[in-house]
């Protein structure tokens, strides 16, 4: 009961300071227009943007980050000597609106990471990095406030999207996002389409535990590209900073992948992958990629206006584009003169992946095919970052029900994306340009996607006791209903 008391003492006495904390670094905050605003005005620009830790409704900065007053309060709670949290999942639980008081493990990490610390409390005033950083965060979500009111809504489009709930999503299968009940479609501008029976591919739930289920918000939400011209500040730039950001927090550092292309192959290593059995393989892939698509999914939460589609459409773009970030990921693991990715943390060549189904060394061979094709570029992280966005949200996948506001979104990543290349890189023969290299790729990814649902069926026909990843098997199940329970 003392240490209690003494607690909720100390928790008095840190609110007071964090208060005052607040307004000495908010007070540092300056409206785009460069001019000082009192207090109050300051403060409500910052809770334009949305908490760091979850997702939600921020209330301003507190212990050096936005966050709202839910995750303000499950901080200044964790900081007891008393707290002692676990995980029950494998410490990587995705921490959001609805999900954040599943796992305090994950979420008082996912805090830490961020920067919240009683320090800042103490120090108070923010650094000029942090005031720039809020300022353009800021700026671009006063854009997206903006764009609401100048950009008049489409109302047949307006009148036919309705929100989702997550009761409506588990009891459907998301059938109402879109699915027909006889195929799942993929499309491109190109020519090329394919489509894949439900016994192929994605008769599955993918839970509240990995995709946000934020409630759909109108279409006028959506930053319109048209508004670009007449917002504050350059939204492109603001835009390709705010991925860049994104795909650095989401990725292993590229210093770190380097260091590993320099270093002499681990040939033991190397032997073990070869002599693993096709069981043994398939399942370590799939670790590997669960653990990919996780990050993957992390990624797309940050597009600027993607967590504002209708939560079924959010579901459908990562079930269909997961695997194609995945290998444009992987593009950035590639060692080219030694044709081998770093696996986890080992290189490994091309045939160590060697199995003796054609089907999949087909798979294997396009995976690595396309990577190679994509490294080959040289592309920058921000221009991979821009890439991931402009695949994700291709707007031409059949079963999306907002396809104007995706391709709103895919609009302005393509603007972005053609400002960043253009500055970068000259056209590679001819008119040929880098753009015109990455959008023709779209199509393998389509193709690959579809092998890779191929192979799995016939591996799981061949080893029906095989049990993956949870993630992985609700991405890609080919099992029943009743084996999804």
């Amino acid at each position: 009961m003392y240490t209690q008391r003494m607690f909720d003492m100390w928790s008095s006495v840190t609110s007071k300071l964090e208060a005052h904390a607040n307004n000495l670094g908010q007070s540092n905050v300056q409206s785009p227009a460069g001019q000082n605003n009192s207090s109050g005005s300051i403060k409500a620009q910052i809770e334009i943007i949305p908490c760091k830790v979850c997702g939600d409704k921020s209330s301003g900065v507190h212990y050096g980050v936005i966050t709202c007053e839910g995750c303000k309060g499950f901080f200044r709670r964790s900081q007891s000597s008393v707290v002692n949290y676990q995980c029950p999942r494998n410490k990587q639980c995705v921490v959001d609106r609805v999900n954040r008081n599943r796992c305090q493990y994950c979420r008082l990490q996912k805090c830490l990471k961020l920067g919240m610390s009683r320090d800042a409390v103490k120090f108070g005033r923010m650094s000029k990095k942090q005031r720039e950083k809020v300022e353009d965060e800021v700026r671009f979500h006063r854009a997206q406030m903006r764009a609401q009111s100048d950009a008049a809504p489409d109302s047949s489009v307006y009148d036919t999207q309705t929100p989702s709930s997550s009761d409506q999503l588990h009891h459907n299968n998301y059938n109402s996002g879109g699915y027909s009940s006889n195929e799942v479609g993929y499309g491109s501008p190109y020519g090329y389409s394919a489509s894949v029976t439900p016994q192929q591919t994605m008769q599955y739930d993918i839970s509240a535990d990995y995709v946000d289920s934020t409630t759909y918000e109108p279409r006028s939400t959506i930053i319109d590209p048209e508004f670009i011209s007449h917002a504050d500040g350059d939204i492109n730039d603001v835009l390709i900073k705010t991925l860049a950001e994104a795909h650095a927090n989401t990725n292993t550092k590229l210093e770190a992948v380097h260091d590993m292309f320099r270093k002499q192959p681990d040939v033991s290593r190397i032997l073990y992958y070869k002599n693993l059995g096709q069981e043994e393989l398939w399942l370590d892939c799939a670790e590997k990629l669960t653990q990919m698509i996780q990050n993957i999914i992390e990624f797309a939460k940050l597009i600027p206006g993607f967590m504002r589609l209708s939560q079924d459409d959010q579901i459908l773009l990562l079930k269909t584009g997961s695997f194609e970030l995945a290998i444009v990921r992987m593009s950035r693991l590639l060692d080219l003169s030694q044709n081998a990715v770093l696996y986890g943390d080992v290189m490994l060549p091309q045939e160590a992946f060697y199995t003796s189904d054609s089907e999949e060394m087909r798979l294997v061979s396009r995976i690595f095919q396309t990577a190679k094709s994509i490294a080959e570029l040289k592309l920058t992280e921000t221009e991979l970052a821009l890439y991931q966005s402009l695949v994700l949200l291709w707007p031409e996948r059949n079963g999306v029900r907002g396809n104007t506001e995706i391709q709103r979104l895919f609009n302005l990543s393509m603007n972005a994306i053609r400002q960043e290349l253009e500055t970068n890189h000259a056209p590679l023969k001819g008119d040929v340009t880098v753009l015109d290299t990455l959008l023709n790729n779209i199509p393998n990814f389509r193709d690959i996607s579809i092998l890779h649902m191929e192979a799995l069926s016939k591996f799981k026909q061949q080893h029906p006791n095989v049990v993956f990843p949870a993630l992985y098997k609700e991405l890609f199940s080919i099992d029943s209903q009743q084996d999804l329970t």
